[in-house]
């Protein structure tokens, strides 16, 4: 099975500092299915290809006791087309050779690893099998913004009255990022094979959620992918879509408040905006704890978990504390982490800890930093001395990061009345002004200087929309 993905970007060549893999030399890699070669069939500053060679080990399959249908004596184990189609197997290999690639990392080259890049990708014999296949490739990819070209195989080129095989030829051209156009192979592969080769159990669902996020929620194919790659496990699809529906729903609430207040009456409404904001904040968040050089990180009322796996992609990050009052929302953390399957070294990393930021906790003390990323509008407002104590006395880190919506931005929003919040579960909404009195005494009362910072577009008159407050102990402003 062959895959090729090629840039036309400048300094093409640039591609393989991305990937982690030489240019000038060819390299094998033993997987659990067999053996990945990666080599570069052209490298210029032009136009840069790497191949993905997968040499499937048939007889290794059969041995594999994690191959689904345990019957040893099935004939469809012994006869299939799995050493032969881009399935799910192409999919682990992709996963385990371009790891680092996926997570979107690059110490070197971190302004191109976050662009989207003029990308071409070929899949040879994809296998697009079962019900509604019809151009099943170009509905999942097309709103992923690719051009999608699939070419069905005849069954016998000799004898064109039989009709095409179950298999396309794919390409796949557009702009994206080289991080989301392997996530979106990793998790489109298997969907298109619907015949994943191993038993798929509770974690597959924590790998899906991983792998689509930021995409995979608001996919109008989203049911069929889940469907077809957690191989129609009634209970795991459940699951997984009931995660998925609720990332998709706060996706709506924070980047679309009209969508959401026509659903909901009185939470927020949309408004077209260049980039979601839920990545801005996050990365705002990320970069006002790499000012202060925090290394050990507490995320309160974390959620899902949708910083903490941005804090665990950093290894500058090395202790790592996530807390939420409500146990199920850290189960749904802990899976969408892949915590019970992650290795030692990166369990030691992180805890998940219930908790609730108005009461101490002796857990959350001697931190660098302690983060409150929109946590402080879900408090009543008679509560917010408490949180104060609990966070910037009995915990005292060395630095408090604390984002809010700015309520004077919600004039921008069309649709959103006059006096509604964003967000039904929202006590208060506070202005520029408001937000500045409150960590300004916040500040003055513990010894901590506050510098104040924008997250998402800025309005000349009414600020950004969101607010970001950075607290540093005992340092001037």
């Amino acid at each position: 099975m062959l895959v090729t993905l090629t840039s036309t970007a400048p300094s093409a060549s640039d591609l393989s500092h991305l990937l982690r893999k030489h240019p000038d030399r060819a390299q094998a890699f033993s997987l659990s299915v067999g053996t990945a070669h990666v080599f570069y069939p052209e490298v210029s500053d032009d136009r840069c290809t790497v191949a993905l060679l997968l040499e499937i080990d048939p007889v290794g399959l059969v041995r594999d006791k994690r191959l689904r249908g345990g019957d040893s004596a099935a004939l469809s184990r012994y006869v299939n087309d799995r050493p032969y189609a881009s399935s799910s197997m192409v999919a682990v290999a992709l996963g385990q050779v371009f790891r680092t690639a996926m997570t979107g990392r690059s110490e070197s080259f971190p302004v191109l690893a976050a662009a989207p890049l003029p990308l071409e990708i070929t899949v040879a014999a994809v296998p697009a099998r079962g019900r509604d296949t019809e151009g099943l490739a170009t509905r999942l990819f097309e709103p992923l913004g690719w051009q999608v070209e699939e070419t069905p195989i005849p069954l016998d080129p000799q004898f064109p009255e039989w009709g095409d095989s179950p298999y396309v030829d794919l390409v796949l051209r557009g702009n994206v990022r080289l991080s989301n156009a392997l996530r979106h192979l990793y998790v489109l592969l298997p969907a298109l094979d619907d015949a994943k080769h191993y038993w798929v159990s509770d974690d597959e669902v924590g790998k899906l959620l991983r792998a689509g996020e930021g995409w995979l929620p608001d996919h109008p194919e989203r049911d069929v992918i889940t469907r077809r790659y957690l191989a129609h496990q009634r209970s795991l699809v459940a699951e997984a879509t009931e995660l998925l529906s609720a990332e998709s729903h706060v996706r709506a609430l924070d980047d679309e408040p009209g969508a959401a207040d026509a659903e909901r009456g009185g939470q927020e409404e949309a408004q077209s905006r260049p980039a979601p904001l839920a990545p801005q904040r996050a990365e705002a968040v990320l970069t006002a704890l790499r000012d202060v050089g925090a290394r050990s990180v507490a995320d309160v009322g974390c959620g899902e978990g949708a910083l903490l796996t941005r804090l665990l992609a950093d290894p500058a990050f090395s202790t790592i504390v996530g807390t939420d009052v409500s146990a199920s929302v850290l189960t749904r953390a802990e899976r969408a982490l892949d915590l019970r399957e992650a290795s030692d070294r990166k369990r030691e990393r992180i805890r998940l800890v219930q908790s609730s930021v108005t009461y101490q906790d002796d857990r959350l003390a001697g931190l660098d930093a302690i983060v409150l990323m929109e946590v402080i509008e879900h408090v009543d407002e008679e509560r917010l001395p408490a949180l104060e104590s609990s966070i910037f006395d009995a915990a005292a880190p060395g630095a408090v990061v604390v984002t809010t919506p700015n309520a004077d931005f919600n004039g921008l929003f069309d649709t959103l009345p006059a006096g509604v919040f964003r967000h039904a579960d929202h006590r208060f909404e506070w202005t520029r002004a408001e937000f500045a009195a409150w960590a300004d005494a916040v500040a003055a009362r513990h010894a901590y200087s506050v510098e104040y910072r924008t997250v998402g577009d800025v309005d000349r008159d009414l600020g950004s929309p969101t607010q970001l407050a950075l607290f540093r102990k005992g340092t001037a402003r």
